[in-house]
Protein backbone atom coordinates (compact mmCIF):
# COMPACT_ATOMS: atom_id res chain seq x y z
CA UNK A 1 0.00 0.00 0.00
CA UNK A 2 1.28 3.42 -1.16
CA UNK A 3 1.88 6.01 2.06
CA UNK A 4 2.59 9.20 2.81
CA UNK A 5 5.10 9.60 5.84
CA UNK A 6 4.80 12.77 8.17
CA UNK A 7 7.39 13.25 10.81
CA UNK A 8 7.20 15.89 12.85
CA UNK A 9 9.73 17.33 15.60
CA UNK A 10 8.55 20.62 17.99
CA UNK A 11 8.19 22.52 20.83
CA UNK A 12 6.07 20.66 23.07
CA UNK A 13 2.77 21.76 23.42
CA UNK A 14 -0.89 21.17 23.83
CA UNK A 15 -2.85 20.78 20.92
CA UNK A 16 -0.46 19.39 17.94
CA UNK A 17 -1.96 16.14 17.48
CA UNK A 18 -5.76 17.54 17.68
CA UNK A 19 -4.28 19.95 15.02
CA UNK A 20 -2.22 17.25 12.69
CA UNK A 21 -5.37 14.79 12.86
CA UNK A 22 -8.15 17.13 12.18
CA UNK A 23 -6.21 18.43 8.79
CA UNK A 24 -5.39 14.78 7.92
CA UNK A 25 -9.47 14.40 8.23
CA UNK A 26 -10.48 17.47 7.13
CA UNK A 27 -9.12 15.74 3.55
CA UNK A 28 -10.14 12.20 4.50
CA UNK A 29 -7.09 11.25 5.03
CA UNK A 30 -6.89 7.23 6.44
CA UNK A 31 -3.99 7.20 9.25
CA UNK A 32 -2.62 3.35 9.04
CA UNK A 33 0.41 3.70 12.06
CA UNK A 34 0.47 6.73 14.35
CA UNK A 35 3.42 7.45 16.58
CA UNK A 36 3.57 10.06 19.56
CA UNK A 37 6.48 10.79 22.24
CA UNK A 38 6.69 13.78 24.37
CA UNK A 39 10.56 14.52 25.81
CA UNK A 40 9.52 16.31 29.40
CA UNK A 41 12.88 16.47 30.16
CA UNK A 42 13.49 18.48 26.97
CA UNK A 43 9.93 19.93 26.36
CA UNK A 44 9.79 18.36 22.95
CA UNK A 45 7.11 16.66 21.05
CA UNK A 46 8.05 13.89 18.25
CA UNK A 47 5.02 12.43 15.61
CA UNK A 48 5.10 9.92 12.75
CA UNK A 49 2.29 9.33 11.27
CA UNK A 50 1.52 7.05 7.77
CA UNK A 51 -1.54 7.83 5.98
CA UNK A 52 -2.82 5.89 2.94
CA UNK A 53 -2.17 8.14 -0.32
CA UNK A 54 -5.23 6.98 -2.14
CA UNK A 55 -7.14 8.74 0.44
CA UNK A 56 -5.97 12.29 -0.29
CA UNK A 57 -7.15 14.36 -2.80
CA UNK A 58 -2.98 15.71 -3.34
CA UNK A 59 0.03 15.14 -4.19
CA UNK A 60 3.26 15.83 -2.22
CA UNK A 61 3.60 19.07 -2.88
CA UNK A 62 0.31 20.17 -2.77
CA UNK A 63 0.37 18.86 0.56
CA UNK A 64 3.30 20.53 1.53
CA UNK A 65 1.27 23.32 0.55
CA UNK A 66 -1.42 23.14 2.51
CA UNK A 67 -0.02 21.66 5.96
CA UNK A 68 2.53 24.37 6.12
CA UNK A 69 0.51 27.25 8.05
CA UNK A 70 0.28 24.44 10.82
CA UNK A 71 3.74 23.60 10.62
CA UNK A 72 4.88 27.36 10.91
CA UNK A 73 2.18 27.71 14.00
CA UNK A 74 3.80 25.02 16.09
CA UNK A 75 7.21 25.85 14.84
CA UNK A 76 7.54 22.06 13.40
CA UNK A 77 10.89 20.66 12.14
CA UNK A 78 9.06 18.42 9.55
CA UNK A 79 8.99 16.47 5.90
CA UNK A 80 6.29 14.51 4.46
CA UNK A 81 7.60 11.45 2.56
CA UNK A 82 5.98 9.04 -0.59
CA UNK A 83 6.92 5.33 0.38
CA UNK A 84 6.46 4.91 -3.55
CA UNK A 85 9.81 6.71 -4.38
CA UNK A 86 12.64 4.62 -3.16
CA UNK A 87 15.19 6.09 -1.58
CA UNK A 88 18.64 5.66 -3.67
CA UNK A 89 21.71 4.50 -1.27
CA UNK A 90 25.12 4.02 -1.72
CA UNK A 91 27.07 1.22 0.27
CA UNK A 92 31.07 1.80 0.79
CA UNK A 93 32.71 -1.01 2.35
CA UNK A 94 36.63 -2.53 2.54
CA UNK A 95 37.74 -6.04 2.45
CA UNK A 96 35.14 -7.39 5.49
CA UNK A 97 31.93 -8.75 3.43
CA UNK A 98 29.45 -10.17 5.98
CA UNK A 99 27.73 -6.45 6.42
CA UNK A 100 27.74 -6.03 2.47
CA UNK A 101 26.40 -9.69 2.00
CA UNK A 102 23.52 -9.28 3.98
CA UNK A 103 22.64 -6.15 3.02
CA UNK A 104 22.99 -7.01 -0.62
CA UNK A 105 21.17 -10.20 -0.05
CA UNK A 106 18.32 -8.71 1.96
CA UNK A 107 17.94 -5.74 -1.28
CA UNK A 108 17.52 -9.01 -3.61
CA UNK A 109 15.14 -10.62 -1.36
CA UNK A 110 12.72 -7.37 -1.33
CA UNK A 111 13.29 -7.01 2.37
CA UNK A 112 14.85 -3.27 2.28
CA UNK A 113 12.65 -1.15 0.00
CA UNK A 114 15.17 0.79 -1.37
CA UNK A 115 17.43 1.49 -4.67
CA UNK A 116 21.06 0.77 -4.18
CA UNK A 117 22.85 2.89 -6.55
CA UNK A 118 26.50 1.35 -6.37
CA UNK A 119 28.99 0.24 -3.82
CA UNK A 120 32.11 2.48 -3.33
CA UNK A 121 35.24 0.23 -2.02
CA UNK A 122 38.93 1.05 -0.90
CA UNK A 123 39.80 -2.81 -2.06
CA UNK A 124 38.73 -4.89 -5.03
CA UNK A 125 37.84 -8.04 -2.92
CA UNK A 126 34.43 -7.57 -2.99
CA UNK A 127 33.76 -6.90 -6.88
CA UNK A 128 32.73 -9.72 -7.84
CA UNK A 129 30.19 -10.25 -5.50
CA UNK A 130 28.69 -6.88 -6.10
CA UNK A 131 28.63 -7.18 -9.74
CA UNK A 132 26.80 -10.30 -9.21
CA UNK A 133 23.98 -7.97 -8.46
CA UNK A 134 24.30 -5.80 -11.27
CA UNK A 135 25.08 -3.19 -9.32
CA UNK A 136 28.15 -0.74 -10.08
CA UNK A 137 31.11 -1.23 -7.98
CA UNK A 138 33.74 1.86 -7.59
CA UNK A 139 37.14 0.70 -6.41
CA UNK A 140 38.57 4.40 -4.72
CA UNK A 141 42.23 3.42 -3.49
CA UNK A 142 43.04 5.42 -0.72
CA UNK A 143 46.41 6.91 0.04
CA UNK A 144 47.32 7.04 3.57
CA UNK A 145 50.03 9.91 2.63
CA UNK A 146 47.51 11.98 0.98
CA UNK A 147 43.50 10.89 1.44
CA UNK A 148 41.92 14.29 0.25
CA UNK A 149 41.90 12.76 -3.72
CA UNK A 150 40.26 9.88 -2.86
CA UNK A 151 37.59 11.59 -0.59
CA UNK A 152 37.18 14.07 -3.57
CA UNK A 153 35.95 10.98 -5.71
CA UNK A 154 33.83 9.61 -3.27
CA UNK A 155 31.90 12.86 -3.04
CA UNK A 156 31.80 13.07 -6.19
CA UNK A 157 30.47 9.48 -7.01
CA UNK A 158 27.65 10.12 -4.14
CA UNK A 159 26.63 13.07 -5.40
CA UNK A 160 26.24 11.58 -8.55
CA UNK A 161 24.17 8.48 -8.27
CA UNK A 162 21.84 11.13 -5.85
CA UNK A 163 22.37 9.14 -2.58
CA UNK A 164 19.53 9.69 0.17
CA UNK A 165 22.01 7.93 2.44
CA UNK A 166 25.43 6.44 2.40
CA UNK A 167 25.99 3.46 4.40
CA UNK A 168 29.43 2.43 5.77
CA UNK A 169 29.15 -1.37 5.84
CA UNK A 170 32.51 -1.58 8.07
CA UNK A 171 34.12 0.53 5.29
CA UNK A 172 37.10 0.79 7.26
CA UNK A 173 37.92 4.75 6.90
CA UNK A 174 37.40 8.44 8.57
CA UNK A 175 35.03 10.62 6.46
CA UNK A 176 36.09 13.74 6.31
CA UNK A 177 34.38 16.47 8.04
CA UNK A 178 32.81 18.67 4.81
CA UNK A 179 32.01 15.32 3.84
CA UNK A 180 30.22 14.10 7.34
CA UNK A 181 28.76 18.43 7.44
CA UNK A 182 27.08 17.43 4.34
CA UNK A 183 25.75 14.64 4.55
CA UNK A 184 24.57 15.22 8.26
CA UNK A 185 21.87 12.74 9.37
CA UNK A 186 22.21 10.55 5.72
CA UNK A 187 25.66 8.51 6.88
CA UNK A 188 25.00 5.32 8.37
CA UNK A 189 27.80 3.70 10.43
CA UNK A 190 28.21 -0.25 11.73
CA UNK A 191 30.72 -0.09 15.04
CA UNK A 192 31.30 -3.30 16.13
CA UNK A 193 30.77 -2.15 19.64
CA UNK A 194 28.48 -1.46 22.04
CA UNK A 195 29.14 2.12 21.66
CA UNK A 196 30.00 4.36 24.05
CA UNK A 197 32.55 1.37 25.07
CA UNK A 198 35.32 0.65 23.13
CA UNK A 199 35.23 3.54 20.43
CA UNK A 200 37.83 3.01 17.48
CA UNK A 201 40.20 -0.13 16.30
CA UNK A 202 39.96 -3.70 17.74
CA UNK A 203 36.83 -3.33 19.91
CA UNK A 204 36.40 -7.05 20.84
CA UNK A 205 40.31 -6.95 21.63
CA UNK A 206 39.75 -4.54 24.19
CA UNK A 207 36.08 -6.05 25.15
CA UNK A 208 38.13 -9.48 25.81
CA UNK A 209 40.81 -7.91 27.77
CA UNK A 210 38.30 -5.90 30.08
CA UNK A 211 36.59 -9.02 30.59
CA UNK A 212 33.10 -8.30 29.29
CA UNK A 213 30.20 -10.58 29.48
CA UNK A 214 28.11 -9.10 26.82
CA UNK A 215 29.75 -7.52 23.21
CA UNK A 216 27.36 -5.94 20.91
CA UNK A 217 27.23 -3.17 17.61
CA UNK A 218 25.80 0.12 17.47
CA UNK A 219 24.69 1.77 14.25
CA UNK A 220 24.62 5.48 13.87
CA UNK A 221 24.99 8.46 12.43
CA UNK A 222 28.30 9.60 11.18
CA UNK A 223 29.56 12.82 12.87
CA UNK A 224 32.85 14.71 12.95
CA UNK A 225 33.75 13.32 16.21
CA UNK A 226 34.55 9.65 15.23
CA UNK A 227 31.94 7.01 16.85
CA UNK A 228 29.73 9.74 18.37
CA UNK A 229 26.91 10.13 16.14
CA UNK A 230 23.47 9.66 17.09
CA UNK A 231 22.99 6.33 18.03
CA UNK A 232 19.88 4.38 15.69
CA UNK A 233 20.14 1.14 17.09
CA UNK A 234 21.87 -1.47 18.86
CA UNK A 235 22.10 -5.35 20.40
CA UNK A 236 24.63 -7.65 22.49
CA UNK A 237 25.03 -11.20 22.80
CA UNK A 238 26.25 -12.85 25.99
CA UNK A 239 30.26 -13.91 26.13
CA UNK A 240 32.26 -15.77 29.45
CA UNK A 241 35.26 -15.70 30.04
CA UNK A 242 35.74 -19.20 28.34
CA UNK A 243 35.53 -17.33 24.56
CA UNK A 244 38.62 -16.70 22.64
CA UNK A 245 38.99 -13.20 20.79
CA UNK A 246 38.20 -15.03 17.57
CA UNK A 247 34.98 -16.32 19.14
CA UNK A 248 33.77 -12.83 20.11
CA UNK A 249 34.63 -11.50 16.55
CA UNK A 250 32.11 -14.68 15.67
CA UNK A 251 29.74 -13.47 17.56
CA UNK A 252 30.16 -10.20 17.01
CA UNK A 253 29.95 -10.43 13.13
CA UNK A 254 26.47 -11.73 13.30
CA UNK A 255 25.28 -8.66 15.87
CA UNK A 256 26.67 -6.14 13.32
CA UNK A 257 24.56 -7.53 10.39
CA UNK A 258 21.14 -7.40 12.41
CA UNK A 259 21.77 -4.08 13.31
CA UNK A 260 23.27 -2.00 10.59
CA UNK A 261 20.21 -4.10 8.49
CA UNK A 262 17.51 -2.99 11.36
CA UNK A 263 19.11 0.49 11.26
CA UNK A 264 19.12 1.03 7.96
CA UNK A 265 15.57 -0.52 7.23
CA UNK A 266 14.31 2.23 10.63
CA UNK A 267 16.23 4.83 7.93
CA UNK A 268 14.09 3.96 4.87
CA UNK A 269 11.29 4.13 6.76
CA UNK A 270 11.25 7.69 7.76
CA UNK A 271 11.08 6.31 11.53
CA UNK A 272 14.53 7.87 12.80
CA UNK A 273 14.04 11.55 14.38
CA UNK A 274 17.02 13.24 15.12
CA UNK A 275 16.90 15.72 18.26
CA UNK A 276 20.69 17.49 19.13
CA UNK A 277 22.98 14.07 19.35
CA UNK A 278 19.83 11.92 20.37
CA UNK A 279 17.03 9.62 18.10
CA UNK A 280 13.95 8.76 18.67
CA UNK A 281 13.06 5.95 16.55
CA UNK A 282 9.69 4.82 16.00
CA UNK A 283 9.91 0.69 15.20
Amino acid sequence: MRTFRLVIACPDRVGIVAKVSNFLASYNGWITEASHHSDNLNGWFFMRHEIRADTLPFELEAFREAFTPIAEEFSMDWRITDSAQKKRVVLMASRESHCLADLLHRWHSDELDCEISAVISNHQDLRSMVEWHNIPYYHVPVDPADKEPAFAEVSRLVAHHQADVVVLARYMQILPPQLCREYAHQVINIHHSFLPSFVGAKPYHQASLRGVKLIGATCHYVTEELDAGPIIEQDVVRVSHSDSIENMVRYGRDVEKMVLARGLRFHLEDRVLVHNNKTVVFD
